[in-house]
């Protein structure tokens, strides 16, 4: 008696291991994202689009939400790593001023995927809300990092909370001002504005 095994086809480019999987992933989700809707986009298209499986995806995120989540980490290590190698002079604000640089640089290589993921997450709650704690996270990491350096309480809250603030102004400028294409410029500027009216001026 001969037995018929039942197997899943998959196209031999969606099988095999590819090196850029992740990148078409994020790529992917951001497109369809757009056209359809965070909540009216499943995994599943999201693979599609990508010409990978489910699996792979979930090999690279844990859910849909993890896609325009997933840089926190490497944002917050570029972030504590540029404080603690701030010159031993810099004042707190300053040495957060070095590390909010490293992260308007890194961003300024991805600017069109930014401004897809900024348009995703403002049009939905639920994603506002977790770009808010990670804000609230990478804060906190830049405490930290200051306490490292000997600075004591407020001054390393305030300026991490302050320089966090300038981030997020600096690139919602950067997201809807057509004629701002340098991210890095526009945080020193938004720094400027800080100390003038910090100052009074």
């Amino acid at each position: 008696m001969s037995v018929t095994v039942i197997t899943e086809h998959y196209p031999a480019f969606m099988a095999r291991w590819e090196a850029d999987s992740r990148g078409r992933l994020e790529r992917a989700a951001l497109e369809l994202y757009g056209e359809r809707g965070f909540e009216a986009t499943t995994v599943a298209e999201i693979a599609a689009r990508a010409g990978v499986t489910e699996r792979t995806f979930f090999r690279h995120f844990t859910d849909k939400r993890e896609v325009l989540f997933a840089g926190s980490a490497r944002l917050q290590e570029l972030l504590v790593t540029a404080v603690a190698n701030a010159p031993d002079t810099a004042t707190p604000i300053d040495a957060v001023a070095v590390a909010i640089d490293a992260a308007g640089a890194l961003l300024n290589e991805r600017r069109d995927a930014a401004r897809q993921r900024g348009a995703v997450i403002a049009a939905n709650a639920e994603l506002r809300e977790r770009e808010l704690i990670k804000l609230a996270t990478l804060a906190a990491a830049l405490t930290t990092a200051l306490h490292a350096r000997g600075v004591t309480e407020p001054a390393a809250s305030l300026s991490a909370e302050a320089g966090i603030a300038v981030f997020r102004v600096a690139v919602e400028r950067w997201f809807t001002d057509p004629d701002t294409s340098d991210l890095v410029a526009v945080i020193h500027e938004s720094f400027a504005e800080l100390k003038a009216v910090t100052a009074g001026k």
